[in-house]
């Protein structure tokens, strides 16, 4: 091996675990104590609007916390695309027994997209008697507080707020999979990025202004982009503002889950991630622990390092993680860190698999990058 092969590897090797400690330290650092909000004496009232579409598994629990204790101060509005959705007694048993908060069902479709999500949330964003407005899908467990968590992490410069969903209670090889995908993994990313004010929105949550989205076309303008969470990043862009991200992110329990599911779960958004942001996809090869063991292991068959480089560079990279973990409460048993090797051998190979095709199905309907805009 030549003197300059040599360098550009190990400097290759240095620059993708120095990536991986800074992530993990900016997120330590971010969690670190339990300093309390800073909640504005008052703020304006809400209207929280939640599409459904099917029986979750967990969907009464999840539905359940979208009433918080403060009742005189939001409205929750829940849209079903069609009338005979099987949700549709479980919202109505829900809006029942929390008579003390302005709530409502809306049932119907208005196609502004070929996002059908979009197209389930016009009628409730329509609806909606506030100006702050937050759509929360129907599968993130929200904390008793997260109404008061929204308005204070809500600046002067952001024009969203948004959370990345944190998986828990999960059951089964391929659950704790789709979990490590998302918590030391893309949850860190986000919550890394977030401190060095470069958020990026997240689909699950989103906090909006209604002006803010209105100026740029309305929920419409959300269907520029192949998911609605890279149309609202741009959105928010364009308008010279930031997306951030609530300090500690809102849960989402997992239940039971296939490989099959957690392979085109990450395939669809790997996808959407290629199609929104090709450049920064590019390098998403970069940030699982393959490529550098592959280097290190390298150097050490031909006598560059020592063997013992290879073992304390998995430490290293895995304890970071594990402290990220820790920090946030997140699972982080010896269970926990052998799911983070599965998802690193995954990440590259979802990563290869997303240059197939451009689009995907997503409950039924075949989701394709809108065609591109040409002068006149």
């Amino acid at each position: 091996m030549t003197v300059t092969y040599t360098i550009l590897l190990a400097g290759f090797f240095c620059v993708v675990v120095g990536l991986q400690v800074l992530s993990c330290a900016l997120v330590v650092w971010r969690l670190r104590g339990s300093d309390p909000l800073q909640v504005p004496g008052t703020h304006p009232p809400l209207s929280v609007i939640r599409p459904v579409c099917g029986l979750d598994t967990y969907l009464y629990e999840t539905l359940a916390t979208s009433f918080s204790d403060l009742a005189a101060a939001y409205e929750v509005i829940f849209c079903v695309a069609e009338s005979e959705d099987p949700a549709i007694p479980v919202i109505r048993g829900l809006i029942a027994d929390h008579p003390e908060v302005s709530a409502q069902l809306l049932i119907g479709v208005d196609a502004i997209s070929g996002n059908p999500k979009l197209n389930n949330l016009v009628k409730g964003w329509a609806a909606a008697r506030h100006d702050s407005i937050v759509i929360i899908d129907s599968n993130v467990l929200l904390p008793r507080d997260y109404v008061q968590t929204l308005f204070a992490t809500w600046h002067q410069d952001t024009g969203l707020v948004t959370s990345p969903p944190v998986g828990i209670q999960a059951k089964g090889i391929w659950a704790k999979v789709e979990s490590a995908f998302l918590n030391t993994y893309q949850d860190r990313w986000q919550m890394a990025a977030d401190q060095l004010g470069k958020g990026f929105a997240q689909g699950k949550v989103l906090f909006w202004r209604r002006d803010i989205l209105e100026a740029a076309g309305g929920l419409a303008a959300l269907g520029r982009d192949l998911a609605e969470d890279v149309a609202s990043t741009k959105v928010v862009r364009a308008a010279g503002l930031k997306v951030r991200v609530v300090r500690r992110p809102f849960p989402q329990p997992l239940g039971q889950r296939r490989f099959g599911e957690v392979w085109s779960r990450q395939l669809r958004w790997a996808r959407v991630r290629r199609d929104g942001f090709p450049w920064l996809f590019a390098l998403e090869p970069l940030t699982g622990m393959i490529l550098p063991l592959a280097v290190v292991t390298t150097l050490a068959l031909v006598g560059v390092v020592s063997p013992l480089a290879v073992p304390l560079f998995l430490c290293l990279w895995y304890g970071t993680e594990l402290l990220v973990a820790r920090q946030a409460n997140w699972p982080a048993a010896v269970a926990d860190v052998l799911t983070w090797i599965i998802r690193d051998f995954l990440i590259l190979a979802i990563w290869i698999g997303a240059f197939a095709a451009k689009g995907f199905v997503w409950r039924g309907n075949a989701m394709q990058p809108p065609p591109m805009q040409t002068a006149e």
